[in-house]
């Protein structure tokens, strides 16, 4: 009987223990450490002890369900990665991708993407977390940020005696980065790095406390556990100063080497002054164009004015035929000068308008323009310059002397290589020798035709069609 009874109490006991460690089990959090998550000078320790505490309580929750793939901190959705693919082999993929560029040069895109990503990532995270655990003192936002490091598997941080983070111009912060995840990805494959490798460590160290104190930051690995030094040692001070902290350090450690300083988003801001670099450029190229489009129009004007005081029918139709050519190279500046385009003219666009202005100048309106060119053909300016004279010589010749009737066609096409302009008119002179003719606008079609390194065939069947066959392709 007692026997029994001593079985029963075992069992019921055993019930009991098993009931109690379950509970104990769930209510230790998985990131209990007896250990300080942080290393500081101890005039400060106090700070981070509260910190470690505010830390503490916001990972105490932790919820893990692979069924909706969904990793919880304090009601927060999180994301696991492997510590690799953000060191060592993502350098791998990035000397790779960039191939064709030096290796410095690969080596740099890959530490600002990652400085980048991980100093936003750094602000987010210091908002989010101040937020959820009404952190207002700028201090006590700061002090958290090396703990909420910690915990997230960046690294462990200590914080050197020589540091002055003061919210103001003057912060310095000077710390080693004992357990980098950088530092020790690369050390685990037993590759050896020949530039400081910690870069998502600076980032998102320098993007927290950027957000705690409300003052600009960048931070510098200046020494790198990766490379072989002793330590991962960073600099953070705001980015006009940063620089007379890294050449202290310089001389101290005989570096002759300058330190590469990561700004936020650089390339966002070189970018900006490209774009106001190029506009700048447009507007100027705007301006010119449409001052040579003046001058050349002014030249007309005084033509004009020439021929009117020699009263010479012969003499005006000279001049005539000089505006035309230099209302050809006007309208290309005018096209320019229009458009967002400022190395290109659409050649359909501008076959109509040199059309419009020879039909006005020759008064047959009669004659109707057929265009067979590829949608959104165009040529280069400097190639256009000489097309728009030839354009304008031929078709200024179709309009003086190949309709007879009061009908007529014009047509200007692209095939392969070749630019053609015909009509469908009476036709060249059957004793048409084009190289035996010596009339000024075939002689400056031949010099055009050999500017835009072109063969002239002149056909005659069917009215008249000039033929330039460029040798390679015609845009």
């Amino acid at each position: 009987m007692t026997s029994n009874t001593s079985i029963k109490n075992l069992k019921k006991r055993i019930k009991q223990l098993e009931k109690e460690n379950d509970s104990l089990k769930k209510n230790v959090s998985l990131f209990y450490t007896k250990k300080q998550p942080v290393k500081v000078p101890k005039q400060i320790q106090p700070l981070f002890n509260e910190a470690s505490e505010t830390v503490k309580k916001y990972f105490s929750t932790f919820k893990v369900d692979p069924s909706t793939s969904k990793i919880e901190i304090n009601g927060h959705r999180y994301i696991l990665m492997r510590a690799e693919s953000l060191a060592n082999d993502f350098f791998k993929n990035i000397i790779k991708l960039y191939a064709d560029r030096p290796l410095p040069e690969a080596i740099k895109i890959g530490r600002n993407l990652l400085f980048d990503m991980a100093h936003l990532i750094g602000i987010e995270d210091a908002k989010n977390f101040h937020k959820k655990m009404k952190l207002k003192d700028p201090i006590a936002k700061l002090s958290a940020g090396p703990v909420h490091f910690a915990y997230m598997g960046w690294a462990f941080v200590d914080i050197l005696e020589e540091s002055k983070p003061s919210p103001d111009e003057n912060f310095y912060l000077k710390y080693n980065h004992p357990f980098s995840f950088e530092a020790d990805s690369w050390i685990k494959a037993k590759e050896k790095a020949d530039f400081p490798v910690c870069t998502m460590n600076a980032g998102y160290s320098s993007g927290w406390c950027e957000e705690s104190f409300g003052i600009n930051l960048t931070a510098v690995e200046i020494t790198c556990r990766a490379k072989g030094d002793k330590n991962c040692t960073f600099i953070m001070a705001p980015p006009n100063k940063i620089n007379s902290y890294l050449e202290k350090e310089a001389i101290k450690y005989k570096r002759v080497k300058k330190y590469d300083v990561p700004l936020f988003f650089e390339r966002k801001k070189i970018e900006e002054k490209l774009n106001t670099a190029v506009k700048d450029k447009e507007t100027l190229l705007k301006e010119v164009h449409h001052r040579v489009k003046n001058n050349l129009q002014i030249i007309t004007s005084l033509l004009r004015l020439h021929a009117e005081k020699e009263n010479s029918p012969q003499f005006t139709e000279l001049v005539t035929e000089s505006q035309n050519r230099i209302l050809s190279m006007a309208l290309i500046h005018e096209m320019l000068y229009a458009d967002t385009n400022f190395s290109r003219i659409n050649l359909e666009k501008y076959v109509t308008s040199i059309f419009e202005q020879l039909r006005s100048t020759y008064g047959k309106s009669f004659i109707k323009l057929e265009l067979d060119i590829p949608k959104g053909f165009s040529f280069e300016i400097n190639k256009m310059i000489p097309i728009g004279l030839i354009l304008n010589e031929v078709i200024s010749n179709s309009f003086k002397y190949a309709f007879t009737k009061n009908k007529g066609k014009i047509i200007v096409s692209i095939k392969k290589n070749a630019l053609i302009i015909s009509d469908n008119g009476q036709g060249l002179p059957k004793s048409f020798d084009v190289n035996k003719n010596k009339s000024f606008g075939i002689q400056l079609i031949q010099l055009l035709a050999d500017q835009i390194d072109a063969e002239l065939i002149i056909d005659n069947k069917k009215g008249s069609s000039f033929i330039f066959n460029h040798k390679t392709n015609f845009n």
